[in-house]
């Protein structure tokens, strides 16, 4: 069996994190949990399901998981990036199973991805399954230098995988708000350095033979940011909800839809126009402006003195 390195981001996920690595254990060579301060019982459901676990400070995803490839840098294998609350279908286990069979110039892996909302899944409005690169050779990858919404970017040739990783996450609603309304914040962080370039970042933003993740991004970045403020939460809405059909996804997926495609779509709008009256009215930058507003410090890079084995 070709070795394959599991790498999952976890905090306070001991309602999900067993399901996960149940997942991979007959696909994993080795896997690695890299918490970043669990208060539940993540870390010790992890160990005892045999999982290595690591302990290092949070800045955001993509910093957290660089780290974690820095940190696994001598394995020689396929990495596999999970998050703590999806899991991997018997069928994309199949297909990582016969990794050994791809040709050596196959650097990356896209595979689907696909939601459940309030334990339902979501089939309709355009959105999965998602196809993005989720399995690549240690070394050949690498996240993106984004805030939100990171993919993992490799530079030589890649393959598809007809299975797909369940996004099923059974926290409460609350929590659900919660983590959006944080998840709003740092995507105004990539907003306001794509106007301003206060930072390093990259982007996998690509029109012409792009692939799904590349597309998308380009008309986020390139067409749906030049549309009004506000208003342009209102027109995503109606594509997803009436043209692709997202009504079809009863009361839970209207719920998603309304949530996930206006609601935080608007609250990003509306966060957004609030730094930028900050800038305005008191002639901060936005480096200053995101932290006094959002409560986010974009130049504090992540502490490397805290690795530490568990």
């Amino acid at each position: 069996m070709t070795n394959l390195l599991v790498i999952i981001l976890a905090r306070n996920e001991a309602l999900h994190i067993e399901r996960t690595l149940a997942s991979v254990k007959d696909i994993a060579t080795q896997t690695l949990v890299v918490d970043s301060g669990a208060t539940d019982g993540t870390v010790a459901i992890a160990k005892a399901a045999g999982a290595k676990v690591v302990h290092h400070k949070w800045h955001n995803y993509a910093t957290q998981f660089n780290w974690a490839l820095d940190h696994v840098a001598g394995f020689d294998g396929w990495i596999l990036r999970l998050d703590a609350d999806e899991a991997v279908t018997p069928e994309l286990a199949a297909e990582i199973g016969a990794l050994g069979s791809l040709p050596a110039d196959v650097d990356g892996v896209y595979v689907g991805r696909r939601m459940n909302f309030m334990r339902k899944p979501v089939r309709h409005g355009g959105l999965f399954p998602a196809r993005m690169i989720r399995l690549f050779r240690n070394g050949a990858g690498r996240c993106e230098n984004r805030w939100m919404d990171e993919h993992i970017v490799v530079q030589s040739r890649t393959v598809d995988f007809s299975g797909c990783i369940i996004d099923d996450n059974q926290n409460t609603l609350d929590w659900w708000v919660a983590k959006h309304n944080a998840y709003a914040s740092r995507e105004v962080v990539d907003i306001l350095n794509q106007r301003y370039d206060f930072m390093p970042s990259q982007s996998v933003a690509r029109l012409r033979g792009g692939r799904q993740d590349q597309v998308k991004r380009w008309v986020k970045e390139n067409l749906y940011a030049r549309l009004p403020g506000g208003l342009r939460a209102g027109f995503y809405f109606f594509y997803r909800y009436v043209i692709r059909l997202g009504f079809l996804d009863g009361a839970e997926g209207r719920r998603f839809h309304v949530l996930q495609g206006f609601w935080y779509r608007y609250l990003v709008d509306a966060k957004l126009a609030e730094v930028q009256a900050y800038m305005a009215r008191t002639g901060a930058g936005p480096v200053d402006a995101i932290r006094d507003v959002l409560g986010l410090s974009v130049t504090d890079g992540p502490a490397q003195s805290e690795r530490q084995a568990a």
